[in-house]
């Protein structure tokens, strides 16, 4: 139904009576209609329907080139003979390992025999023409009595002098030890020998001491 069209049907009869009241005889009294209340009821509008999704444009479908399927290649197995089925071969015993042989050691060359040295010739103190003086006799000493021997070590240079003294034994008085190294180390020697060379070489020197003698 046409409900706007209902109303405004309506409407204007409701204005055509309401001329036609108006244009009576005004001697004559007309009983006044009843107001008319026309309510006009918007029909309600159903929901509008949402809108319809985009369409998706659908993608070329791939086409996937079949793949040709190689078959492996036949795996041929050789066949192996059985343990029994082999021959049995018989190995010739390894020769023995050579025994080494000795080393011949190489004849040692002959050894020269090293000279015999020569024999040492001692050094000499009492040959005459030295003409060593004999020590003298300490005064202090002669006044106490005193007396003794001395035995010294001299080292006896290759041009026969004395090259050190020690005292190896002594006379029991310091006064003449220190006589007789004070003597004999101003005394001439003949030095050693070995052979035709003069060599340094030691010598024992005794000196005694003696009152009576003096």
């Amino acid at each position: 139904m046409n409900w706007p069209a209902i109303a405004a049907i309506i409407a204007f009869h409701a204005v055509l009576i309401g001329i036609l009241v108006t244009q009576t005889s005004p001697l004559r009294v007309a009983k006044a209609p009843s107001a008319i209340t026309v309510e006009i009821v918007r029909p309600v509008e159903p929901p509008k329907p949402p809108p319809p999704p985009p369409k998706r444009t659908p993608l070329p479908a791939r086409t996937i080139a079949p793949q040709a399927v190689v078959a492996p290649p036949p795996v041929i197995v050789p066949d192996v003979p059985r343990a029994q089925d082999l021959p049995t071969i018989t190995l010739p015993p390894a020769p023995p390992d050579p025994v080494p042989q000795p080393a011949v050691p190489a004849p040692a060359a002959p050894v020269a025999a090293a000279p015999a040295p020569e024999p040492l010739v001692p050094p000499r103190f009492d040959a005459a023409y030295l003409d060593n003086p004999p020590p003298a006799y300490p005064a202090m000493a002669r006044r106490l009595r005193e007396e003794g021997r001395v035995l010294l070590r001299v080292l006896v240079t290759a041009d026969g002098r004395a090259g050190s003294i020690e005292v190896a034994t002594s006379s029991g008085s310091e006064r003449l030890d220190q006589a007789a190294l004070d003597a004999v180390r101003r005394w001439r020697f003949v030095p050693a020998k070995r052979g035709d060379a003069a060599v340094a070489a030691h010598v024992f020197v005794p000196i005694s001491f003696a009152l009576e003698s003096r």
